[in-house]
């Protein structure tokens, strides 16, 4: 069961609008597109569902707002590093910055797993446009580094997805997996996201970095 989410205070200080990504964030991540309507976001918030039209014109077009508002701050993060080489600070940086990113929006990562499943053709546009510039732009990182590391030229999209994989899977896993009783940790506790940067780091140092010996 998703947990009711207040109504909107006339005070609030944050607007109405992030008030209505932050609902449709976490209902797209639960329910997936064709699981969430405009009125259920409504009743959600305590608004009426024309008032919702005043700030999206759909469903869609609240979707890709959605996607947009999670996916931009992930490209700046792993924006191509200069020189060439892939050092270990530039790994510490965009790590550090990730992590408190994704633990900030516990939903971001099952929404972004969850798009990658959704088969609608006008739902795969909006994913092919902010998923894959996403992927796009981890790719040509990883290709660069892998090249310089010894892996093979095919290697590289197999690195990405791994490296994805580790990213995105433990803040789209591990929660579940502490509602199941099968994690004994607090998956957002500040020690246990403090350990899960280490092995990020470390994780993406050893595929990736100058180390590796040719084969």
């Amino acid at each position: 069961m998703i947990p009711a989410r207040t109504a909107l205070a006339p005070a609030s200080a944050v607007s109405t609008r992030d008030l209505i990504l932050d609902a449709a964030e976490r209902l797209f991540a639960v329910r997936g597109v064709d699981g969430v309507a405009i009125r259920d976001l409504a009743r959600e918030l305590g608004l009426t569902p024309s008032s919702l039209y005043n700030h999206f014109r759909g469903k869609q077009a609240l979707y890709e707002a959605v996607l947009q508002r999670g996916i931009e701050p992930l490209m700046r993060f792993v924006g191509n590093p200069e020189p060439r080489e892939l050092r270990r600070e530039h790994v510490r940086a965009t790590i550090d910055r990730m992590v408190p990113y994704f633990a900030s929006r516990p939903h971001m990562a099952r929404l972004l797993q969850r798009a990658m499943l959704e088969e609608s053709d006008a739902v795969q546009a909006l994913i092919a446009r902010w998923v894959g510039s996403l992927y796009r732009e981890g790719l040509g990182v990883v290709g660069t580094a892998a090249e310089d590391a010894g892996w093979e030229p095919g290697d590289a999209q197999h690195l990405a997805v791994v490296i994805f994989g580790a990213v995105f899977g433990y803040f789209a896993n591990a929660a579940a997996l502490e509602r199941l009783g099968l994690w004994d940790e607090e998956a957002r506790s500040p020690a246990v996201l403090d350990r899960q940067r280490r092995l990020l780091e470390e994780t993406v140092f050893r595929l990736l970095g100058p180390r590796r010996k040719p084969r």
